[in-house]
């Protein structure tokens, strides 16, 4: 199982905008990174500074942690591109419908999983892949 550390994975975010800003060659997971970091115009400077590695995001303070609101993104896809959790895929594709556009959904899921991944961590469980399906559901049924 791949389990980096906090640096690995915020280093892994840097080299491969590197790498897509020098036109190298890309892995397949860097070309996914590179090309959701394209989504996320605000992080680009974060990405090209060399503290960045090293910089801590407080939620008290209202920071968003760009590393891993990006490692969430990955997840995602790589849930979507196997239908895990079962419906994943199916309740994605009807958000994506309501929302007009793949980037928000991809945030509704995002939402979801957040959410998902904060309840398994305060009840001490695995997470809960219905609760989490029935959530993208619920914000793909949202007026």
């Amino acid at each position: 199982m791949f389990d980096p550390s906090r640096d690995q994975a915020r280093n892994f975010f840097v080299l491969a905008w590197r790498k897509y800003l020098a036109d190298e060659p890309l892995t397949p997971l860097e070309k996914l990174a590179a090309d959701l970091i394209v989504l996320h115009p605000e992080y680009h400077a974060l990405l090209e500074d060399p503290d960045a590695l090293h910089k801590e995001f407080s939620p008290e303070d209202g920071q968003i942690n760009p590393f891993l609101h990006l490692s969430l993104h990955l997840a995602i896809e790589e849930q979507l591109s196997i239908d895990q959790p079962p419906g994943l895929r199916a309740a994605f594709a009807r958000c994506q419908l309501r929302r007009g556009n793949r980037h928000d959904a991809l945030h509704d899921v995002l939402d979801c999983l957040g959410e998902t991944l904060f309840n398994a961590q305060r009840n001490r469980s695995q997470p809960d892949g219905i609760a989490y399906v029935d959530c993208v559901m619920r914000k793909a049924s949202a007026n």
